[in-house]
């Protein structure tokens, strides 16, 4: 048994200051890359969140790191850009980040996706176009099809909650199926039918 040493209001600081460093973190990124010029477009957890909150504040989750989907040729010009308001750049286990200072860690991070890139050899498709991106308030992410195959083509246990999360809401439902290519309609139809999993 773990022994729990935060109570009452340090525990309420706790949790609400977790969500707001991850917001700031969103903020300064987006300035980052907007003030850079380059084409970019949020995805993964926040991505679903955004969408999810557009029917339903209560169901939206929040998300410790931020998922930012960029063109591989544009690197160079978004290290600067980003390192300009204090992220440092990192390649750790694979994948390219930006710390959120000098003792973050990998989780206090923006994580960088290569649009049109194939993440794992075996993933049924690539990335989407960084250019399918869509404005939802003053966020730019990716169109809500987008993203749901992004979901679906990665399907690891956190991407079957989001798109579940999405079903629960009513942004998508059981006429998707008709809409996806095969290995995609199959998973979505395998949540829909067994959500508990």
């Amino acid at each position: 048994m773990v022994a729990i040493k935060i109570t009452g209001d340090a525990l309420w600081a706790r949790m609400e200051r977790a969500v707001d460093r991850v917001e700031d973190r969103l903020r300064r990124a987006v300035a980052a890359l907007e003030e850079a010029g380059v084409p970019y477009a949020v995805v993964g957890g926040l991505a679903v969140r955004v969408w999810v909150a557009q029917v339903d504040e209560a169901a939206a989750r929040t998300t410790r790191d931020v998922d930012v989907l960029i063109r591989r040729n544009d690197l160079d010009t978004i290290k600067q850009a980003m390192q300009r308001v204090g992220f440092i750049y990192r390649e750790v286990a694979g994948i390219c980040l930006f710390l959120d200072g000098p003792e973050a860690k990998p989780r206090d991070a923006v994580h960088l996706v290569f649009s049109e890139e194939m993440v794992r050899e075996d993933d049924p498709e690539p990335n989407p176009s960084v250019e399918r991106y869509t404005m939802v308030g003053d966020l730019r992410t990716i169109d809500l099809e987008t993203l749901v195959r992004m979901k679906l083509n990665a399907y690891r246990l956190k991407d079957r909650v989001h798109v579940l999360d999405m079903l629960e809401v009513g942004l998508i439902d059981a006429t998707w199926v008709g809409r996806l290519p095969a290995v995609f309609a199959q998973r979505l139809q395998s949540l829909i039918d067994n959500p508990d999993g």
